[in-house]
């Protein structure tokens, strides 16, 4: 999701949530994301993911972005849309289950992804995961050719 305050371009992007991450910022921050169902359609795939790391449905036209590859090798297909967080925004991630403390025996719940916010484009492209940032750059563009 994208939007624009004043002049300039922002876009959304979610910190994942659990022990792993809460005090890592630079380079984990992600556009929402997730793995297709057998069979399912990427871009059906795209959109319910959106609603489950946000909380809100994908609505308007959706820009297709190509797809990047991770470090770890996954492969992410990407669409944006124009949109903006609604008055009293509460993200609504999944949750996951994880033992922590590491061998203690106890599982906790975590979510997802513990934050969402828009984000300036340089910024943007400092926080996200490296791998991502062809997807800002795609947007850009792709939001230069439409004027």
């Amino acid at each position: 999701m994208y939007r624009f305050s004043n002049t300039s371009m922002e876009v959304l992007l979610l910190h994942p949530g659990g022990p792993f991450f809460r005090k890592k910022d630079e380079g984990v921050w992600s556009i929402p994301k997730g793995i297709p169902e057998e069979g399912e359609p990427l871009l059906e795939a795209a959109i319910r993911e959106f609603q489950e790391e946000t909380g809100i449905n994908a609505q308007g036209e959706l820009l297709p972005l190509g797809s990047i590859k991770q470090k770890g090798g996954k492969i992410v297909h990407a669409w944006a849309m124009e949109g903006d967080l609604p008055e009293g925004f509460i993200l609504q991630s999944n949750f996951f289950e994880l033992e922590w403390p590491p061998r203690s025996g106890k599982k906790q719940q975590f979510p997802e992804m513990d934050k969402g916010e828009f984000l300036p484009i340089d910024l943007a492209k400092k926080k996200i995961n490296p791998a991502q940032v062809p997807l800002i750059e795609r947007l850009e563009e792709a939001v230069k050719t439409q004027d």
